[in-house]
């Protein structure tokens, strides 16, 4: 499955359930549902649980009467997903916007320590030194 696909299959309340199986790595309907915003039922949270299973998202294993359920996902690449919408959606897919939003912006509060990493990162891009 592709990063860009992966972003979009998607919902909103899904993306809230991986960010919590990712956190934990593994946990029961019961656990996610209780660390979820807002409110939503258990079999709410269940049948989410079921749909992300259907997408291959997630799988689980029984444990006893319980179904505990992992990410099938790799978390970087749920990032890379992620990351690529933003930059997509917010930034007309120019990774150069997204730096320049960073550095310029009213919200900007990078530290010399970001500032440094940026710059390491930016001349090992161009194939330079660290």
């Amino acid at each position: 499955m592709t990063e860009r696909v992966l972003h979009h299959t998607l919902s909103k309340r899904e993306r809230q359930i991986m960010d919590e199986l990712y956190r934990r790595g593994r946990a029961t309907a019961a656990e996610i549902m209780n660390a979820l915003p807002g409110s939503s039922s258990y079999s709410t949270v269940r049948t989410q649980l079921r749909v992300l299973e259907a997408k291959r998202h997630v799988t689980h294993e029984e444990q006893g009467p319980r179904f505990v359920y992992a990410p099938t996902v790799p978390r970087r690449s749920a990032r890379r997903s992620a990351l690529r919408h933003l930059v997509d959606t917010f930034y007309d897919g120019s990774g150069a916007n997204v730096v320049a939003a960073l550095l310029g912006g009213e919200g900007a509060t990078l530290t010399d320590d970001d500032l440094d990493r940026i710059d390491a990162l930016v001349r090992r891009a161009r194939g330079g030194s660290e």
